[in-house]
């Protein structure tokens, strides 16, 4: 196994111990991490790689924004808990309809442009907003058909 093979691996299960800390509510740290892992012996190993270090402040980060919600229930009656989460639960399915419907506008936008030869102008204005255009592919609000040219009709001729 190469070098790469190997950091993706000790990443993978990084990932999964991170996500049985958070599970668990156990405190995520890099040592908590190390000692749990199978191939990674010390903390500094997690914390002098990028992204390692990366991987465990967005665990961090989650734990933190856990324990919030989790203080905050604890001091809310049931049944206005029950309320709020009933209140969440219709956000959330009221943004993922907007975000079905703009991405299917946006689709439709995107083969407009294209049927009408502008879609290398839209690519090259995207170019400097490459995390747009990712978010985009992600959203699949990209078209992924092959865009190809109509044959000349030989009957319009002049």
């Amino acid at each position: 196994m190469n070098k790469a093979n190997e950091a993706a691996s000790a990443d993978d299960g990084m990932r999964e111990i991170l996500e049985m800390l958070l599970t668990d509510d156990e405190d995520i740290s890099a040592r908590a991490v190390a000692r749990l892992h199978p191939s990674i012996k010390a903390a500094s190993s997690i914390t002098r790689s990028e992204s390692r270090r990366r991987l465990l402040a967005e665990y961090q980060q989650r734990q933190a924004e856990y324990r919030r919600w989790r203080g905050r229930a604890a001091k809310r009656p049931g049944a206005d808990m029950a309320a709020t989460l009933a209140d969440k639960d219709l956000r959330i399915t009221e943004l993922e309809a907007t975000v079905q419907l703009l991405t299917a506008s946006h689709l439709a936008m995107l083969r407009a442009v294209g049927e009408l030869g502008g879609f290398s102008k839209w690519a090259r204005f995207y170019e400097q907003y490459r995390d747009a255009r990712d978010k985009l592919a992600e959203l699949g609000a990209l078209p992924e058909a092959a865009i190809v040219a109509m044959p000349e009709n030989p009957k319009r001729r002049n």
